[in-house]
């Protein structure tokens, strides 16, 4: 088991790698990665719905319902059991995406007018809010293996109305491909987030890889979390399909476009 100290430690370290390289649209000579990263990434608009949003997560984090919370992936980063009872405030505090990376997945959506999406790893459903919130049109599809998590994100979005979110409970390696062929064309985003290991994050990967199309976007969740996290991160990078990946320290965007040279951008957001 690791030490708390000692796994903050390595994930300051991999933060100031990131520090070290990241770039901002100064110097971007590829028009697709300039005009997503001014257009989408760093807009500093407001969206009517982040203040609902926000408000059911500072609800969340004053919930002391006690859950018993099962974690299929990693876990924690300091070794603590997998299984355990939690309030949901720590679930929050923990595992839910902060408000700004949640905020930077709508835009996204938004910006590519996705109407097919998929989020592995639903947690108390802050994230998949922000995902089905870009648009009513937008069909969400969201995976999470753990019936105390899944319970209250279904609260989430009856408190935020959100009618275009599907909640499909249990494993992923059992509900992924029944997920995949009920959407009935090929997806437009691809939310990676519910597994922090090697292995499976590059076979989750594999098998969403034939569901993509030219403009699909894969988003793969906390790339630095660790150092296998950073393998896989560089596994899915040298994937012949991949053209194009942004790294923005928490998540990594992951692109398909035909004809394109392979590239890889650190960039600020």
């Amino acid at each position: 088991m690791i030490s708390p100290l000692l796994a903050a430690a390595a994930h300051a370290a991999r933060y100031a790698r990131y520090w070290w390289q990241a770039g901002t649209a100064h110097g971007l000579h590829a028009p697709f990665v300039y005009d997503l990263y001014t257009l989408a990434l760093r807009h500093d608009g407001e969206f009517a719905a982040f203040g609902p949003i926000e408000a059911r997560r500072t609800a969340l984090l004053a919930d002391q319902r006690l859950i018993a919370v099962h974690d299929f992936g990693a876990g924690s980063r300091t070794g603590a059991p997998a299984h355990r009872p939690r309030t949901v405030a720590q679930v929050a505090r923990t595992a839910a995406k902060p408000a700004r990376y949640g905020q930077l997945l709508l835009r996204l959506v938004n910006y590519l007018r996705a109407r097919r999406v998929l989020e592995l790893g639903t947690s108390l459903g802050l994230t998949t809010a922000y995902l089905a919130a870009a648009d009513s049109r937008t069909r969400v599809v969201t995976l999470e293996g753990d019936p105390a998590s899944a319970a209250v994100a279904r609260e989430t979005f009856g408190a935020l109305n959100l009618a275009n979110v599907e909640l499909v409970e249990g494993e992923f390696s059992t509900t992924l491909d029944r997920a995949l062929a009920a959407f009935g064309g090929p997806l437009d985003v691809v939310f990676f987030d519910g597994n922090h290991r090697y292995e499976p994050t590059l076979d989750y990967v594999r098998r969403c890889l034939p569901h993509r199309h030219a403009e699909t976007v894969f988003v793969l969740d906390d790339i630095h979390w660790s150092a296998e996290m950073e393998r896989a991160w560089e596994a899915v990078k040298q994937l012949p399909e991949v053209t194009i990946t942004i790294d923005l320290f928490a998540v990594g965007l992951i692109f398909f476009r035909p004809n394109a040279p392979k590239q890889h951008f650190t960039l600020w957001v």
